[in-house]
């Protein structure tokens, strides 16, 4: 079954809806929700993609996210894929949102952030690996790992934060 996103013009208006393979083929810009998951202590979160994934497989990534559906907010859409992938609910607050060229197509990119103290259950289809890491550590690891290139261009202009219990596990890469 094809998904259905809406294509949006430079000022992220609705133009009309599309499968979002075709957005994708044709470079059209359409909306796309991220969410950086944190816990109690300040810590983020960061997964290795599964290697049979269409997209980026097998790389690394702090932020769990995808396509907006049609009429979906960027919030809603937000909220849904840490259910989907996390399969946790948690409010997810706005921090910012921006044109990214995208690796395989342009499309907005609405970046927000949760405070999860749930027990994560990912999704095996989605995610091999997670842990959780100091900011400090995640610096460390975009130099080690290879991470999803639109995930490093959001690290570069999301806004550095004082962050509690800055102690925490080591990465690792398993």
């Amino acid at each position: 079954m094809s998904e259905l996103v809406e294509r949006v013009d430079e000022q992220d208006r609705v133009l009309g809806v599309v499968e979002r393979s075709e957005a994708i083929e044709r470079h059209w810009l359409h909306r796309v929700a991220t969410t950086v998951c944190r816990d109690p202590e300040g810590r983020i979160l960061v997964h290795r993609r599964q290697e049979g994934v269409s997209r980026f497989p097998g790389q690394y990534n702090w932020l769990i996210g995808g396509a907006a559906e049609v009429g979906e907010t960027y919030e809603e859409a937000a909220a849904r894929e840490l259910t989907e992938e996390l399969g946790v609910r948690a409010p997810v607050r706005f921090v910012l949102k921006f044109l990214c060229d995208g690796l395989i197509s342009p499309y907005w990119l609405g970046l927000h952030e949760a405070v999860v103290t749930e027990v994560l259950a990912p999704d095996p289809a989605e995610i091999a690996w997670h842990g959780w890491v100091t900011e400090g550590e995640l610096r460390e690891a975009f130099g080690q790992w290879t991470f999803v290139g639109d995930g490093v261009d959001a690290f570069r202009r999301y806004p550095a934060r004082p962050v509690p219990g800055q102690s925490g596990r080591q990465c690792s890469s398993k």
